[in-house]
């Protein structure tokens, strides 16, 4: 009988082990977050300032919770972006389930999520639970983008949390390889949502 691991309390640890997944350390392996990224208009720009405005109005009474995140930022952000729009199709929650080689593991579980294709998804972290942080969903959305039945075409997401984003590159094969780009974060000088957005709307290119 196969052991069932809920994907909301998998770790890397068991994603390594048992399913040869495997961190990438080369900058060359996700150049897709550097390198021709669309032009961030000033429209846009404002917008993303009033964004980020309303994060910094929003974390002076906490707890911040998932919801008012999403609100606040996440929605914002994938409306400024025009994702709203065909051919996105976004899904607000996506059940998966992923069987390791030898058949002796399945990771189950339904992610409250968005999917913008099929090859890109989007989470948004619970920052109510102690472990807030990039590294508290990782496993998870590493778990459901290794799902994907299109195994043949690279896989992104994207991990939001409070006023931290990062990106994720998943390539499958015998030993399935991931790496991540750096972590954009309001709080740094400047408006990290321009990267954020930018590197969203090129993703989102790839994807298709």
């Amino acid at each position: 009988m196969s052991q069932i691991i809920q994907a909301k309390d998998v770790t890397l640890d068991e994603l390594e082990r048992l399913f040869r997944l495997q961190l990438v350390d080369s900058e060359d392996f996700f150049r897709e977050w550097q390198e021709n990224l669309p032009e961030i208009t000033d429209w846009q720009k404002q917008l993303l300032d009033r964004v980020r405005a309303g994060y910094f109005n929003l974390i002076k009474k906490p707890p911040l919770l998932e919801k008012p995140i999403n609100m606040a930022i996440v929605s914002p952000l994938l409306f400024i972006g025009e994702f709203y729009l065909s051919p996105f199709d976004l899904k607000a929650e996506k059940s998966v389930e992923i069987l390791s080689e030898d058949e002796g593991t399945l990771i189950r579980g339904s992610l409250d999520t968005l999917v913008l294709q099929e090859q890109f998804w989007v989470m948004v972290i619970e920052s109510k639970k102690a472990a807030f942080s990039i590294e508290a969903g990782l496993a998870q959305i590493l778990a459901y983008m290794m799902a994907n039945p299109q195994s043949e075409k690279p896989c992104f997401g994207m991990i939001a949390a409070g006023g931290s984003f990062v990106f994720i590159k998943l390539v499958r094969g015998e030993t399935s390889q991931y790496a991540t780009s750096k972590v954009f974060e309001l709080r740094n000088p400047g408006n990290d949502l321009y990267g954020v957005l930018g590197i969203l709307k090129r993703l989102s290119q790839l994807a298709v």
